[in-house]
């Protein structure tokens, strides 16, 4: 693929279908969902991110929460083959002018799976320990 075609992409925002949500997930290696969870999970996100590259889902991003006091990114995922080709800061990029939209007291906080920790650290996020500790349930 050529340098111009790999960055040919689309932006769909708050349209992630559940089975490309379900397939997404899975080939980026976080968690498997089923149909039902994200049936419901998609329906009550605040924002949602979805990027495709000649019609294809090769990417997405959503936050959840309140949309006053709490929200969480979630599902920050790119597909392998198109890892490190600016997709993940694609869509933190939108993410981000999402968040700066809400309340100023509204605690944004997210799980940094392995070295995305990087990527979030490049939009202000840092790590809250000592002060607190993430903690999960279900896990």
């Amino acid at each position: 693929m050529d340098e111009q075609r790999k960055y040919m992409i689309q932006i769909i925002e708050n349209q992630i279908p559940v089975e490309t949500y379900r397939m997404l997930r899975s080939a980026s290696g976080l968690s498997e969902k089923t149909t039902e969870a994200a049936e419901r999970g998609l329906k009550n996100s605040l924002y949602s991110i979805l990027i495709e590259q000649e019609d294809l889902p090769i990417g997405m991003g959503r936050i959840i929460g309140d949309g006053g006091c709490f929200c969480q990114v979630v599902d920050i995922c790119v597909l392998p083959e198109h890892q490190g080709n600016g997709i993940g800061k694609v869509i933190m990029e939108h993410i981000i002018t999402y968040i700066e939209k809400l309340p100023e007291s509204c605690y944004v906080s997210l799980i940094a799976d392995g070295d995305a920790y990087r990527l979030y650290e490049k939009f202000g996020f840092k790590d809250t320990l000592p002060r607190s500790r993430g903690m999960g349930l279900k896990v």
